[in-house]
C-alpha cells in the first residue's frame, strides 16, 4: 500500500480515538492496531511459491532473492551446484529436478534453521573426506532441518548433519560410492553432535557405513534399510539413543555399537551380514531386545568389554558362532533368547562362572538334549554351552583333530558326571524347552 494511504489510516484512527473514551476507546485501540497492521501498513512478509527454472546459477539467485518461508518449486532439469541456503525456506521438486555439484565440494549447504529439502535428486559432490564433501551438508545453524524424500547419488557423503539440533533425515534413497577402497568412501548419513536428530525410513546402499554417528545424544535411527556396506549402523560416543526396526542385509557388520551408553536396540534384523550381526564394544547399560540375526553370519553377536546390558528376547540363528563373549564383560543379563542351529552356540575363554538366566528363565538352545519331567517349560538340568573340551579347542585349534577320539569322549562323559571338573564358563541354570516369542509376535515376551 502506498505511504500516503498508510498516513491516512493513522489519521483516521487518531480521530476515532479522540471522539470516544472508556471501554469504547479501549476497543478502538485494539481494533485500530489490528487494522493498522493488517491493511494500513505494507503487507507482511508472506510465504510465496516461486517457480525456478533449471540452469547455471538460477537456483542460487532464487535463494538469494527469496524471503523467509518461501517455497522454491523446481522444474524438471539440471541445476548447477554448489548452493547455500542461508534463510528458512523450502526447496521442493521431483526426481527429475536434479541439483548437480559437478564433482566439487558440497552440493547443498544448509546454514539456516527450519529449512526443508524435499523430493529432489542431489548428485556429484566432491571426493575429499578432508573437506567433508557431501550431497547435503547441514551446519550447526541448520536446526530442525528436514531432508525428506530425496534421491542422493554419486556423492561422497550422502547427508551430513554437523551440529544442528533436532534435524530429520527421512524417506531418502541414498546410493553411495563403489570405489575399491572401502575406507576411502563416505557414509550414507553422517552425524556429529546433533542432539535430538532422527534418521528414519531411508534406503541406503554402497559407500562405507550406512549411518555413522559420533559424539552425539538423544538420536533415533528407525526403520532404515541398509545393504552392501561395511557397517549398516555405526555408533561412537553416542548416548541415550535408540536403534529400532532397521534391516541390515549383505553388509560386513550389521550394528556396531561402540563407546556408547544407555542405548535401546530394539527389533532390528541382520540377515546375511558377513562378519557380525551385533557388535558391542564398550557399550554399557543398554537394552538389547527383539533383534534377529540370521543367514549364515560368522558371529551372530560379538561382545567385547561391554557391561551391565540386558540381552533378551533375541533370535540368533544359523551363525558359525552364536555369541562370542570376551574381554571381561561383566554384569550382563542374558535370558529369553533363542540360540538356534549355530555351529557353536557360545565362544567364551575364561575361568569365571557366568550365569545366563534371570528369575528362573534362561535361554533356548537348539542343541540341548534336555528333559522336562515336570512340564514347566524349563529343562530339568542346567546347560553348559562351552565345556572343557570347547575351551581346549579355542586355545589350541589343532586339537580339533582329536574331537572324535575316545579320550575326548571320556573327558566329556567325566565332566558331565562330575560337574566340579568344569573350569568356569557360561552356565544356563534354567534353559528353555521351546524358543521364546520375540516382541511383536503373539504372546511374545520382553
Amino acid at each position: 500500500m502506498p505511504a500516503q494511504a498508510g498516513i491516512q489510516c493513522v489519521e483516521y484512527l487518531d480521530t476515532g480515538l479522540r471522539r470516544h473514551d472508556g471501554l469504547i476507546r479501549t476497543f478502538l485501540v485494539l481494533a485500530g492496531w489490528f487494522l493498522l497492521l493488517s491493511t494500513c501498513l505494507p503487507a507482511p512478509l508472506m510465504a510465496q511459491d516461486r517457480m525456478v527454472a533449471p540452469g547455471a546459477g538460477t537456483l542460487q539467485r532464487a535463494i538469494d532473492q527469496a524471503s523467509p518461508g518461501d517455497h522454491l518449486l523446481l522444474r524438471d532439469g539440471v541445476y548447477a551446484g554448489a548452493i547455500t541456503i542461508d534463510r528458512p525456506l523450502a526447496l521442493l521438486g521431483k526426481a527429475a529436478s536434479i541439483i548437480d555439484g559437478g564433482g566439487v565440494g558440497r552440493v547443498i549447504t544448509v546454514a539456516a534453521p527450519d529449512v526443508v529439502v524435499r523430493g529432489v535428486t542431489v548428485r556429484h559432490s566432491g571426493t575429499s573426506l578432508a573437506t567433508e564433501d557431501s550431497g547435503i551438508f547441514v551446519t550447526v545453524d541448520g536446526d530442525r532441518a528436514l531432508i525428506d524424500g530425496n534421491r542422493l547419488e554419486k556423492n561422497l557423503i550422502g547427508v551430513y548433519l554437523k551440529g544442528p539440533d533436532s534435524a530429520v533425515v527421512r524417506g531418502n534413497t541414498i546410493t553411495g560410492s563403489t570405489i575399491p577402497h572401502v575406507n576411502d568412501r563416505g557414509n550414507g548419513v553422517q552425524l556429529w553432535n546433533t542432539p535430538g536428530s532422527v534418521v528414519e525410513d531411508n534406503d541406503i546402499q554402497y559407500g562405507r557405513d550406512g549411518i555413522f554417528v559420533t559424539t552425539s545424544r538423544n538420536n533415533l535411527f528407525r526403520g532404515n534399510r541398509l545393504h552392501d556396506l561395511r557397517f549398516a549402523i555405526h555408533y561412537m560416543y553416542t548416548n541415550d539413543s535408540e536403534v529400532s526396526d532397521n534391516l541390515s542385509t549383505g553388509n560386513h557388520v550389521g550394528y556396531a555399537l561402540m563407546y556408547s551408553d544407555h542405548l535401546k536396540i530394539f527389533n532390528n534384523v541382520s540377515d546375511r551380514d558377513r562378519d557380525r550381526g551385533l557388535f558391542f564394544n564398550y557399550a554399557n547399560n543398554s537394552d538389547i531386545r527383539g533383534n534377529r540375526v540370521t543367514g549364515g553370519t560368522e558371529k551372530c553377536v560379538f561382545i567385547y568389554n561391554a557391561n551391565i546390558n540386558r540381552i533378551h528376547g533375541n533370535l540368533f540363528e544359523g551363525c558359525r558362532i552364536g555369541i562370542h563373549f570376551t574381554a571381561g564383560s561383566e554384569r550382563n543379563q542374558v535370558y529369553d533368547n533363542a540360540f538356534v542351529n549355530n555351529r557353536t552356540q557360545v565362544k567364551y575363554v575364561g575361568t569365571r562362572y557366568i550365569e545366563w538366566s534371570l528369575n528362573g528363565r534362561g535361554n533356548y538352545w537348539s542343541d540341548n538334549p534336555a528333559f522336562d519331567l515336570d512340564d514347566d517349560g524349563i529343562a530339568d538340568q542346567a546347560y553348559h554351552p562351552n565345556d572343557l573340551v570347547d575351551q581346549i579347542v579355542w586355545q589350541h585349534p589343532m586339537a580339533k583333530l582329536l574331537l572324535n577320539s575316545p579320550a575326548v569322549q571320556v573327558l566329556r562323559w567325566a565332566q558331565s558326571e562330575f560337574p566340579t571338573l568344569h573350569p568356569g564358563g557360561v552356565k544356563d541354570s534354567a534353559p528353555l524347552m521351546e524358543p521364546p516369542k520375540l516382541p511383536g509376535q503373539e504372546g511374545g515376551s520382553g
